[in-house]
This record gives structure tokens, sequence and C-alpha cells, in this order.
């Protein structure tokens, strides 16, 4: 899980943080989240995604997380699978909402895969992510509504 997750942290194109995870501090990492789902097939670890709290207080109901596939295997539908099964525990956890605050503009894969699963677009957020090589890239808003709106 920390290799892959690391991967995508220091590949600088889509995840925020820009340290990688220890041993250690990834045990606190990922136990600080409300739900930490992952792909394998015999052992083999495909994928991870981390689930948590957007907000906090009156805006508690809304998720957010963070998905990593090993980038041998991209491209094979396990970011799809990744991302279903935590729509699915995100309502089983009580969250109304999943929201991705930072979806980085050139990644096509992810964008593409959210739109298709019904996800909406929020709004760009020009230069909001600073890549690895110093230039900023914007950003995408999205959400996707995991109960059916209460009639008023």
């Amino acid at each position: 899980m920390v290799e892959i997750w690391n991967h995508v942290v220091e590949e600088g194109n889509a995840f925020p943080q820009l340290d990688t995870l220890t041993q250690e501090t990834a045990q606190t990492f990922f136990n600080a989240q409300s739900y930490v789902g992952v792909a394998d097939d015999d052992g083999q670890i495909l994928g991870l995604y981390i689930l948590h709290p957007n907000n906090v207080g009156r805006c508690g109901h809304i998720s957010n997380a963070s998905y990593a596939v090993n980038d041998k295997l991209r491209g094979k539908g396990i970011g799809k699978l990744l991302v279903q099964d935590c729509m699915e525990q995100a309502k089983r956890l009580g969250f109304r909402i999943l929201q991705f605050n930072a979806v980085v503009a050139t990644n096509i894969g992810a964008i593409h895969l959210y739109e298709k699963l019904g996800f909406r677009r929020l709004g760009t957020i020009e230069q909001g992510f600073l890549k690895k090589d110093g230039a900023y890239e914007d950003i995408i808003a999205f959400y996707i509504p995991l109960t059916q709106p209460q009639a008023l």
C-alpha cells in the first residue's frame, strides 16, 4: 500500500501531498481515515483508496476520497472498482455526498471515469495545483450525491 501511495505522490501530478509515507507514518495516516479500501488479487495489492469526511459539523455528511492504482496496472478497470466500492462504503458510513476537491485537469483518465460514473463538475480552480516541475495546473472539483435528495 505504501509503495503504491508513495509512487503517486512522487509522480507529482495527482496528489497534493509533497511528502511520502514511511512505514510508521503510513500506519497513522491510514488509521486516521474513515475507511481504507484495497483491491488485491491473490495477495498482490492492485490499488487502494482512502475515505474520510471532507469537512466537519454541518458539512460532515460530505465525504472525500483519494485513489491510487499500481502504475503498471492502470487502465484495466481497477480505478472504477475502487470508486464504486468507495461510493458504497461512503453510503454505508452515512455520508450523503462524495466530493473531490482537486482533480488535476490533465488527469484525463480520472475525469473520464468520474463523469462516466455520474459525478458532476462543480467548477475549475485555475492554477490550483503545484506540479512537480514548479508549474501550476488547473484543478476541477467534482461531486456525486450518494442518497436521493429529501423532498421539501
